[in-house]
């Protein structure tokens, strides 16, 4: 992969990955509500889930689903119940002390499958193996690739679940966890409305 390339899938990753969707809001709301520690697992399962993802796609899962709209339509239908459920989910955590026991983070298997029923992720992922993988050299292009978005996703869930543990204290009053926590997934939820849009046309 020459600089070029390389520097502009950088620039494809890195504003894929910082850029807020489902992912960046539940490990902001993960933060707040569970803090960095026990929001460790959610982390490595987005970020090894999200590279075993964007591997699967660069061997030929992508141009499948690219083939197949009827299967592609399952997927948005299967990911918006389940971003509902996970909607649902932070909108009745209970953040700080009250939370204990009572609600938990999600769990790294959690985590990593989620990635599969992400829309956002795997339209990004499609998009950066179509668009900066070479035939002539496939396998060199497709690893960089790989590294690069692993690094970006790496560097994004430490930003997010950082601001968010941050953010924690500031939220110790449970009426205020409570609105925050609804906000959180208000904003989750409206990440839907692209892909409800894509279902309809």
């Amino acid at each position: 992969m020459t600089f070029e390339l390389a520097l502009a899938a950088a620039a494809f990753c890195f504003a894929g990955a910082l850029t807020p969707g489902p992912n960046n809001v539940m490990l902001l709301a993960s933060g707040v509500n569970f803090g960095f520690a026990r929001t460790v697992p959610h982390m490595v399962g987005v970020v090894l889930g999200y590279a075993f993802l964007l591997l699967v796609i660069g061997m030929g899962l992508g141009q499948t689903v690219v083939e197949h709209p009827l299967a592609f339509q399952a997927l948005r239908i299967i990911g918006a119940l389940y971003m509902i459920w996970l909607a649902w989910k932070i909108a009745t955590s209970r953040g700080g002390s009250e939370g204990q026991g009572r609600s938990s983070p999600l769990t790294f298997f959690q985590a990593a499958a989620f990635q599969w029923v992400n829309v956002k992720g795997v339209l990004v992922a499609i998009s950066g193996v179509a668009a900066f993988t070479r035939p002539g050299e496939f396998i060199v292009t497709l690893g960089a690739l790989l590294v690069i978005a692993t690094v970006a996703t790496l560097v994004s869930v430490l930003v997010w679940t950082s601001f968010g543990t941050g953010l924690r204290q500031l939220l110790t009053d449970p009426r205020k966890a409570r609105v925050f926590n609804v906000v959180m997934a208000v904003l989750l939820l409206a990440s839907l409305y692209p892909m409800l849009l894509e279902v309809r046309s």
